[in-house]
């Protein structure tokens, strides 16, 4: 069975605070469902059309994994702390 990648692209960040209620939950929420954060911060450099803009890469073992914890409570929790903190771009890639 292939891996999965979450990888999320922070548009903006409209509100720290809540962007910070929603880490307090969200890495909890990842890593107990079997995600491994791979990387996250800001770009070391971008080339081409790149933005520089927060990125978050998680690792699950597979697509099935990576839906189930964006969809279990605990991570719905830490989207509602969210709220209109944020503008993301989320995306689940199966790897190769």
């Amino acid at each position: 069975m292939a891996k999965a990648y979450w990888v999320s692209a922070y548009r903006a960040i409209k509100d720290a605070d809540k962007l910070a209620a929603y880490a307090k939950l969200a890495g909890p929420a990842i890593t107990s469902g079997g995600g491994r954060f791979l990387a996250r911060g800001l770009p070391a450099k971008v080339y081409e059309f790149g933005l520089n803009e927060r990125t978050v890469l998680v690792e699950f073992d597979s697509v099935e994994h990576a839906k189930a914890v964006h969809d279990s409570p605990d991570y719905q929790a830490a989207l509602v702390a969210l709220g209109d903190g944020a503008e993301r771009d989320l995306r689940i890639i199966e790897g190769l």
